[in-house]
């Protein structure tokens, strides 16, 4: 099988440099080194991003946000990855507040005009003590689904549980949850790298417009019946 680059890139985020989700991904760089691809992590609070403001024009504007901050430069590192793994600790019994606000300025600012996540492969990892990893796993498989990435399954849900510093590395089931998700994903950006080496197409076709806009006439015929 021919050699293809392969490069990933892990959005944290947690507030903790060092702290549990931080070694989580080190050992995520790990498993994707021995496969030979490439792991890049964007720690998001090292960068300096607001929150969507109160200008309510969000939803009506077809250009990007105005504002001036460094996510313009986080949305183009996931343009350029092949698979994108989103990594945040469970806090208040829900999503940690940085990825929140990322998810939804991104979202809302970025990527919803030309999707241009779409067909890329993408991963979840929650860490936390004990409760609610799966509402913040769901929530983020909910943004990646909307995002038309392609999310491979690999078996349990890539949930780790520790609070105290390194606790998580005792979490052997999470671990291997881990190991078995970056593996189908790389497995995963092969094969559609492959597909477009040999046939000169994307592996999946998606030429439909943003979902914001009804196909009306597409659901024309099904009026008739």
């Amino acid at each position: 099988m021919i050699s293809v680059p392969i490069e990933l890139l892990a959005i944290c985020g947690s507030t903790r440099a060092g702290g549990n989700t931080d070694q989580i991904l080190q050992y995520t760089r790990e498993i994707s080194s021995e496969r030979g691809a490439h792991l890049s992590i964007v720690n998001l609070r090292d960068y300096h991003f607001s929150a969507s403001g109160t200008c309510v024009d969000c939803n009506d504007r077809e250009t990007p946000c105005e504002l001036k901050d460094d996510m313009p430069y986080i949305t183009d590192m996931m343009r350029k990855a092949d698979g994108i793994i989103y990594a945040v600790p469970v806090q208040g019994f829900g999503m940690g507040h940085l990825m929140q606000i990322f998810i939804e300025r991104s979202g809302v600012c970025y990527l919803r005009f030309e999707r241009p996540l779409t067909n890329k492969v993408g991963g979840v990892i929650v860490t936390g003590r004990r409760y609610n990893h799966n509402h913040v796993y769901s929530q983020i498989v909910n943004n990646l689904l909307l995002n038309r990435m392609i999310i491979v399954g690999s078996g349990f849900p890539a949930l780790l549980q520790g609070g105290k510093p390194s606790e998580v590395l005792g979490d052997i089931e999470g671990l291997d949850s881990v190991r078995r998700m970056v593996n189908r994903m790389i497995d995963m950006v092969k094969t559609i790298k492959h597909y477009s080496l040999l046939t000169n197409q994307s592996y999946l076709t998606f030429n439909e417009g943003n979902e914001r806009m009804i196909g009306e006439d597409l659901l024309q015929p099904l009026k008739k019946h």
